[in-house]
């Protein structure tokens, strides 16, 4: 699939044009492998190192959908390998702070490179069930490798602001968790696939 063709399957869908802008405005093919590139805007999964992989353009659509980014706020990426979607999430908020967890080292490493200038955004290679207390509260946080669990961990609540939403991966499902006055609302969305959230050892 070229480029133009996912843009326009991202539009059918009903997406806004701050998503869309941002899908068309950073170049999926700088986040996978050399020898991927040929299907970088193939709607679908590519593995980049480690066992880990870049998630597919449709479902990091709905994901960012859920999200509801707005101008300015503060946003938690638990899982964020490549550093694709940090990017994403740069672009449709183009003041906001960007902080991304990655277990892995070779791609903290990689995609900390490959951000460094923008200032906004900020990766630690570290696990992520435990979220960053230092930066905390979080306004949105993302989670993008499936809770092992089959539940997003508590200390990630904790660290949401009240108003603020959490959207993870939650076994096979999307989950989608707004804070209200302390209270949790959740919605969830099945039939997706994700590699599971890694643990250290």
């Amino acid at each position: 699939m070229e480029r133009e063709a996912l843009l326009s399957s991202l539009r059918t869908k009903g997406y806004n044009e701050e998503i869309i802008g941002a899908f068309e405005k950073i170049k999926r093919e700088k986040f996978v492998p050399q020898n991927l590139i040929g299907f970088a805007y193939d709607d679908i999964a590519l593995p980049i190192e480690a066992g880990s992989t870049i998630s597919q353009p449709s479902t990091i659509a709905f994901m960012l959908d859920l999200l509801e980014l707005n101008e300015d706020v503060k946003v938690l990426e638990i899982g964020s390998g490549s550093g694709y979607v940090l990017s994403l999430m740069a672009e449709i908020d183009k003041e906001g702070e960007i902080f991304g967890l990655e277990i892995i080292k070779k791609l903290a490493i990689k995609s900390s490179s490959m951000l460094f200038e923008n200032k906004r955004i900020k990766i630690f290679n570290k696990e992520g069930s435990d979220g960053l207390s230092k930066f905390a509260p979080f306004d949105r946080i993302l989670i993008s490798a499936s809770c092992t669990d089959m539940r997003v961990p508590s200390n990630l609540l904790e660290q949401l602001k009240d108003n603020g939403i959490i959207v993870a991966a939650v076994g096979q499902s999307i989950v989608q968790l707004k804070k209200k006055d302390g209270e949790i609302i959740q919605k969830e969305f099945p039939g997706f696939a994700f590699i599971p959230l890694r643990r250290e050892e």
